[in-house]
């Protein structure tokens, strides 16, 4: 009957410790493991953001240049085309100049845009990271507290158990339970000893009987 209630006991046990772990996954420590997780993810793809939109102000930049480039090189040329007096190339050269212009002017401002925005990207993500960094120091900080309660419960248990199947409440009354037991060992061993000198005296007569 014992050892059926002892399994019964261990099995609800075990039932209460899984139970337990599983609502350890809601606890605090256990959201910001999550929200952290989360976090880095998130850092990690806005790094790729941040990396694609400096390549397209390069590009920008590149395009910007090749527009200047293109409008100096036609405005040579129509310089030329006037000194030959060849109007179809002074027409052509005049209006690609309009157009690298045009382009040139738009793409110096979209360069200037794409920088602001890059440097505005750049420091959101930097504090971005401090504040991932800034949760995994209080993350170890709750773990540590954590540690030290769990650490100070199960000491505590030892040191003054409450549960009630427990034969003893306190060390004092484990100490006064030793000491107790003791006392009944030597009272045993006296009345034993006792005994045995009663018992000596019946297998022994005395001195004077002996002589009568």
């Amino acid at each position: 009957m014992n050892s059926l209630w002892n399994r019964f006991k261990y099995t609800v046990q075990a039932d209460l410790h899984t139970a337990f772990d599983k609502k350890e996954t809601k606890n605090p420590i256990a959201m910001l493991n999550q929200y952290i997780r989360e976090a880095e993810k998130q850092t990690e793809s806005i790094g790729t953001f941040l990396e694609r939109q400096s390549k397209l102000q390069l590009e920008l930049q590149k395009e910007l240049n090749e527009a200047e480039k293109m409008a100096d090189k036609r405005r040579g040329q129509l310089e030329l085309a006037k000194e030959n007096n060849e109007e179809d190339l002074i027409a052509f050269a005049e209006a690609e100049i309009t157009a690298y212009n045009t382009r040139a002017a738009e793409l110096s401002i979209s360069v200037l845009e794409a920088a602001n925005e890059l440097s505005i990207l750049e420091r959101k993500f930097e504090e971005m990271k401090h504040k991932v960094k800034d949760m995994k120091v209080r993350q170890l900080q709750l773990m540590g507290k954590e540690n030290v309660t769990r650490a100070h419960h199960r000491m505590d248990q030892v040191i003054s158990p409450s549960n009630a199947e427990n034969h003893f409440a306190t060390v004092n009354e484990m100490n006064a339970y030793i000491e107790n037991l003791g006392g009944k060992i030597n009272q045993e061993y006296e009345a034993s000893s006792m005994e045995r000198r009663l018992e000596s005296l019946t297998k022994n007569p005395t001195k004077e009987e002996a002589i009568v």
